[in-house]
């Protein structure tokens, strides 16, 4: 299937048929597929994925804040995290097999990339950002209420929120303010992995890696959290 062909069966699917076109082959633009075609980087889909992940936090966040008038800030935030999360957002794309759309390059398509939780949430998170581009909030808002914004109370049962357990516990014991600070990539383009530090009152705790800032600063709060339970 030709990449045309490709999105507008995307565009079928979602029920959104997009002004600019160039936008939605951003989005489904992997790394490793503008590697192999020398397009240039920033024409990747990580410029929208870096939009989407915003746009959507604050449609979570409006959402969550309407719904849940009677919820505590730190419950939202774990209900937040739990549906932003790679695995919901993976989840997520399942249910428009998002991942058979990917521009994948070669070597990431032989290695299984269309099925990748990084890859398909990474995605997902620009298609996010291409809607609110092309179609403004309410495009961007009506996708993610009929893919994202469901089984809420299921999605945070399921899910482990370290930052959240982290802060609390800071929080209880007056330790100071915790930071976290990315250290290091490694890793190819398409195959990325981020090295954050997490540091507690300007003292550095623990530290964590992920193929996305989100899943690294995840490890490094459970890795503080053993630390502080062993002393």
């Amino acid at each position: 299937m030709d990449e045309e062909s490709r999105i507008k069966e995307l565009e079928d699917r979602i029920g959104y048929h997009f002004q600019e076109k160039d936008l939605v082959r951003e989005a489904l633009t992997h790394s490793s597929y503008a590697n192999e075609r020398s397009i240039r980087k920033i024409n990747c889909n990580e410029r929208l994925e870096f939009l989407g992940d915003a746009v959507l936090e604050q449609a979570s966040s409006i959402y969550l804040f309407r719904q849940y008038p009677k919820v505590p800030e730190g419950q939202l935030s774990k209900m937040r995290a739990s549906l932003v999360c790679e695995s919901a957002l993976a989840s997520a794309a399942e249910k428009i097999d998002l991942g058979d759309f990917i521009f994948l390059g070669k070597g990431e398509k032989a290695n299984g990339g269309s099925k990748k939780p990084s890859v398909v949430s990474d995605a997902m998170e620009a298609l996010i950002g291409a809607l609110y581009l092309d179609g403004g909030e309410k495009a961007a808002s009506h996708f993610i209420m009929q893919y994202i914004l469901t089984n809420i109370e299921e999605k945070e049962k399921a899910f482990i929120d370290y930052k959240s357990e982290l802060q609390e516990l800071v929080q209880s014991g007056s330790y100071g303010t915790i930071r976290y600070q990315v250290i290091g990539e490694r890793g190819p383009e398409h195959e990325k992995e981020f090295e954050v530090e997490l540091m507690i009152d300007q003292k550095k705790v623990s530290l964590g890696r992920g193929r996305n800032k989100k899943a690294a600063e995840q490890m490094a709060a459970y890795e503080a959290l053993k630390n502080f339970k062993n002393n």
